[in-house]
């Protein structure tokens, strides 16, 4: 076959089990495309850095199977439109996004292209089921997850897409833009170069990651994912955040003891997106429209959420886990919610605060997850915690981090916790061993009573 498909990638840089892939070599020469688009320009500071590694990996891949990634800039639909007509593709195909503004992009563009005579069509990749297909007995979407999961866990998520050997491209090639003149981890800075010790980066490294955590850890996953100082975990939520492996691939390598417990939190992942495609407020607003009236407080709290982000508060565990964040650009998932918790109830701060930093700091940050996450800990979101439920960190810390290894590795001298002081701004002028106050800037009995007191005041 002589047609010649583009393919759009987003978060999918891999080249084993993607549809739209395996749909475009079907129909002749590949032309694998990635634009720098209003979405990729409001990434945070370290999913930018975190993908600029990501597209340099995929474009290995590509050029190991006979392909290369063409990089272009601008708005998605004039870039399709030009790329169309300098390469004479009669088709462009790509992997679907389920976010407000990805969907309103991707309908315009879709549109446009059929309009102009080109074959425009969308793929599943991103999840295990698309958001429509699963469904509750009424017809409905979920919006508690324990019945999702009772449905999803005996479904199998189907077969995978095979691995090309080779890829067609075409005769002549379009010009690429290139990556080093994107200067994507530009607002990293120093960290940049911390962060770089910590990211397993690309779909090979991905696999051998999946892997090894099947292969040695995943039997003691239900118990070992809480504890903070143990790696138990299977660190893959950096590498779905880009694609780099896909989330059936993930659920079939599960097998044996621990599968259920791992696929679990995979379904946790579906349960974010299935509730952003059909509920997008939850990206922005509260779920429960009625905690819109809540008293957060943002402004008045600035010197306290200020030390929560330097990792300074004077609760070990916190400031721990922040500076986890900061140097490895992930975070222990028992930890986001110790830290979500004393930024949302003992701070009594706007959840949208923590939301957003996590949006810079995070290498693994998804969308979807983020927004759940901290509203499930403020007591805010769909399925939620209940707000009366306020985790207090030292007995957290006791319970999942007994022996103070995990403290210890963050706030100690070691190699780990010196790094810290490399990745951070000068301006923050910190100095190891001197500066963490010497109580909490909100106690925790203090901060837990005032939690409670609103809670109790709330006029809804």
């Amino acid at each position: 076959m002589t047609r010649t498909t583009i393919l759009w990638h987003r978060r999918d840089l891999r080249l084993s089990d993607l549809p739209a892939l395996t749909a475009a070599r079907e129909q002749g020469a590949v032309i694998p495309v990635f634009i720098r688009e209003r979405k990729v320009d409001a990434l945070g500071a370290a999913p930018a850095w975190r993908l600029g590694w990501s597209l340099e990996a995929h474009g290995a891949e590509l050029e190991a199977v006979g392909s290369r990634l063409v990089l272009r800039s601008g708005d998605a639909l004039e870039v399709l439109r030009t790329l169309v007509a300098e390469t004479g593709a009669e088709a462009v195909y790509w992997s679907r996004e389920y976010d407000p503004v990805s969907i309103e992009r991707d309908s315009e563009v879709k549109a446009a292209l059929r309009e102009a005579g080109v074959e425009a069509r969308s793929f599943p990749g991103k999840l295990l089921w698309e958001p429509w297909e699963v469904k509750t007995g009424q017809g409905g979407p979920y919006k508690v997850f324990s019945p999702m999961w009772k449905t999803m866990k005996g479904e199998a998520p189907g077969t995978e897409c095979p691995r090309p050997r080779e890829l067609a491209g075409p005769a002549d090639w379009p010009e690429s833009e290139s990556l080093g003149d994107w200067t994507l981890g530009a607002a990293m800075r120093r960290g940049g170069e911390v962060l770089a010790r910590y990211a397993v980066v690309g779909e090979t490294a991905a696999q051998e990651r999946l892997r090894d955590f099947v292969a040695g850890r995943m039997h003691n996953y239900p118990k070992g994912r809480d504890l903070l100082a143990e790696r138990w975990t299977s660190g893959l939520s950096e590498n779905l955040t880009y694609g780099e492996i896909s989330p059936r691939q993930c659920w079939n390598a599960a097998e044996g003891d621990g599968s259920e417990t791992f696929r679990k939190e995979l379904a946790w992942r579906e349960f974010g997106w299935q509730l952003g495609y059909h509920f997008p407020h939850m990206f922005e607003r509260e779920w429960r429209e009625e905690w819109s009236r809540f008293p957060w407080k943002d402004d008045e709290r600035k010197a306290e959420v200020k030390a929560w982000k330097q990792g300074r508060t004077g609760v070990d565990v916190v400031d721990a886990a922040m500076r986890e964040l900061y140097v490895t650009g992930t975070m222990h998932n028992r930890a986001r919610m110790i830290v979500a918790s004393y930024l949302t109830k003992h701070m009594m701060t706007d959840w949208r605060v923590g939301r957003d930093w996590f949006a810079d700091t995070l290498i693994d940050w998804d969308e979807a997850s983020n927004a759940l996450g901290w509203q499930w800990t403020a007591g805010c979101g769909p399925d939620a915690a209940p707000y009366f439920r306020v985790f207090n960190p030292a007995s957290q810390a006791e319970k999942f981090d007994a022996k103070g290894g995990y403290r210890e590795r963050w706030l100690g001298s070691g190699e780990d916790a010196s790094r810290f002081y490399d990745a951070v701004p000068v301006s923050w002028r910190m100095e190891q061993g001197r500066d963490r106050p010497a109580k909490p800037v909100v106690g925790l009995e203090e901060g837990r009573k005032a939690a409670l007191d609103a809670y109790a005041a709330r006029d809804f």
